[in-house]
């Protein structure tokens, strides 16, 4: 005789309800928003912090801050963060204001380019007592321990590499002007002692006159015409950046007197070195404006998503002698 089949059992209401709980709550763990769905974008977590960067320099109208401030742009947008880009054009109350529109906007972090070695420090504090770090390029302030990293080109370094480059020029001997940039950035005096440092082991050169022009173009050619009324018998003229050493060059050809003067600058501006290329200029030392942007924005990105940048706050990046000889591997403030 066959076998007798066995009762097939039916499930109770509870059972079924049992059974539909157990399944739900596994087919919840497999989508919580713990875990990253299977198509879509994926979840937010430390590692994908997102937010605003805010970029703050002076004006675009010099086109070292604008190289800058794009780079550090195009950079934290590539890390999938937001950007608002400003400039203070070196106004310390104006610099002011847009850290505190970072502040009020919960910015993730702020790249800066400052307005003042000393008048920077309590706008930076402010920040960084509303847990906002701050990251600066360019230019340092007159304090440590308040911005996450200070990130500048080895100014020292480039002054020798270009003063040295302007003695050669004029043959160790002969009278040059010094136009130096603001009295409020570190960088002035910094470029200024290094100018001095090599061209005082020469005695046959003579300084005769040394001018602020502010690092703008316009003033340094209105120096450069007074100092030539009063100064016709010059070699060279060395600047504290290239703009002023246009505007020295634009002075110098509106006298006639450029084939006999010796220009050098600093900062590798493309419009500098087409002036060297052109025979208008010597030298300059270019200091990579878009590398240092894109470190501090990476430093900023790494304090974000675990606290540290494992950097030392103080940083220097060396420059670059840019002349004749070389002027065609040169791009917008970095080798092509």
């Amino acid at each position: 005789m066959p076998a007798s089949r066995p009762r097939r059992l039916r499930p109770t209401r509870g059972t079924v309800l049992a059974l539909s709980l157990l399944l739900g709550g596994s087919l919840l763990a497999a989508c919580g928003s713990d875990e990253p769905a299977a198509t879509g974008s994926p979840a937010t977590t430390s590692a994908t912090a997102g937010g605003l960067i805010a970029v703050i320099t002076p004006s675009h109208d010099n086109p070292f801050f604008k190289a800058e401030a794009d780079s550090a742009k195009v950079k934290a947008e590539a890390l999938g963060y937001e950007t608002s880009v400003a400039s203070h054009d070196d106004d310390p109350n104006k610099q002011s204001e847009l850290i505190d529109a970072a502040i009020s906007r919960k910015a993730k972090a702020i790249i800066l380019d400052n307005a003042g070695a000393d008048a920077s420090i309590g706008p930076i504090r402010k920040a960084a007592e509303a847990g906002i770090p701050v990251f600066l390029i360019d230019r340092e302030i007159n304090a440590t321990g308040i911005a996450k990293a200070q990130i500048v080109s080895n100014n020292s370094q480039g002054a020798q590499l270009v003063a040295q480059s302007f003695v050669e020029a004029m043959k160790s001997k002969g009278n040059y002007v010094e136009l130096v940039g603001k009295e409020s950035d570190t960088n002035a005096s910094v470029r200024s002692k290094g100018f001095a440092d090599v061209i005082s082991q020469y005695p046959d050169m003579k300084r005769v006159t040394q001018e602020s022009a502010n690092w703008d173009q316009q003033e340094a050619f209105t120096k450069m015409e007074t100092i030539i009324q009063k100064n016709p018998d010059i070699q060279g003229v060395i600047a504290g950046n290239d703009t002023m050493a246009l505007g020295a060059v634009a002075a110098l050809k509106a006298a006639g007197l450029l084939d006999k003067v010796e220009v050098v600058g600093f900062d590798g501006s493309p419009d500098a070195i087409a002036a060297i290329k052109a025979g208008e200029m010597h030298a300059t030392a270019l200091q990579p404006a878009a590398l240092g942007a894109e470190s501090a924005v990476e430093q900023a990105d790494a304090f974000i998503k675990t606290g540290s940048t494992s950097k030392e706050e103080k940083q220097s990046i060396d420059c670059e002698l840019v002349t004749a000889e070389n002027a065609d591997e040169f791009g917008v403030f970095a080798r092509k």
